[in-house]
């Protein structure tokens, strides 16, 4: 059984002054995985830019460069895409219940059965693991994560809690917090949004030897009959990857505490936010920058999307 979407998402800058040169790369584009297929995709840029490329990342995201050299007080950027997805949560009680304490020792000595076959996939874990840019490995994260990491707790048992923690003991604000905030500065302030959520879930399960990584995509904007819209749902979305022994690459979106299923339109993966913002790029102008307009829809095919 599959899902088939249509999926729109643009961003709009309007300038105060005239923009002479403007470069920007977007990942705005779905991956083709295992329960995700993209039939079609585009991305369009107006004014037209005078050069284009498209370019696949270190981890894989499909990227698109461009370059508009047209002078312009306006700018937007409009993904389209068709997207197949026959993704199915796995049941929390059916994953592995490897100890977390036994990954994390794996991962720290190299002692992992996919190092014998596949090396790319053990650099991957082994970075899984590191702070980076906007995943900050502080005692607050350590300390609010704590009651979480009992000894001998199996790691899929973790995962499960962390998102639960995260979705009923701080609050969805839109708003509240920037690319910046910290995890110590969500703690104390107790309110964020998904990008914050995934952010303090990654930190926690890094600060205990755990590989974790960020997600970038979206989810249904429409629910089906008699479901509740699920939070961020009118902008690009962000959830976690945890790696289990035995499963691979766990998907589970904290903001709703749910594991990800076919409701869900993966856009790439890495380190943190950093590594797969939308859209990013530099302008050229005298006067102040802009902040974007963004507007996502997807719906089930055949309905329609804003134009």
């Amino acid at each position: 059984m599959s899902r088939a979407y249509d999926l729109v998402h643009r961003t709009t800058y309007e300038y105060p002054q005239p923009v002479t040169d403007s470069y920007g790369r977007t990942t705005m584009t779905p991956r083709d995985l295992p329960g995700q297929v993209v039939h079609s995709t585009s991305v369009v840029v107006d004014p037209t830019p005078a050069d284009t490329a498209t370019h696949v990342d270190y981890y894989g995201n499909r990227t698109t460069f461009f370059g508009v050299t047209t002078p312009h007080t306006r700018l937007v950027v409009t993904s389209r895409s068709s997207v197949e997805v026959s993704r199915v949560a796995p049941d929390p009680d059916t994953l592995p219940t490897v100890p977390w304490e036994d990954v994390a020792r794996a991962v720290a000595s190299g002692e992992l059965e996919v190092a014998a076959v596949d090396e790319h996939a053990l650099v991957g874990l082994r970075e899984a693991v590191l702070p980076s840019t906007h995943v900050r490995l502080v005692d607050e994260v350590r300390t609010w994560a704590e009651p979480t990491f009992t000894p001998g707790r199996p790691l899929a048992a973790v995962v499960v809690d962390l998102a639960h923690r995260i979705r009923t003991e701080l609050t969805y604000r839109s708003g509240s917090t920037t690319v910046h905030t910290t995890q110590a500065q969500l703690l104390a302030q107790g309110a964020g949004v998904c990008q914050d959520f995934a952010h303090l879930m990654i930190a926690a399960l890094r600060t205990y030897g755990l590989p974790a990584r960020y997600t970038s995509g979206y989810i249904e904007t429409r629910p089906p009959a008699g479901r509740e819209k699920l939070r961020g749902a009118d902008a690009s979305h962000a959830w976690v990857s945890a790696w289990l022994p035995g499963a691979g690459w766990v998907e589970i979106d904290p903001t709703n505490d749910q594991l990800v299923d076919d409701r869900y339109v993966l856009l790439g993966w890495g380190r943190d936010y950093g590594d797969v913002p939308p859209l990013r790029g530099v302008i050229f102008t005298e006067g102040k920058g802009a902040h974007p307009r963004v507007a996502v829809d997807l719906v089930p095919a055949g309905s329609v999307p804003f134009e």
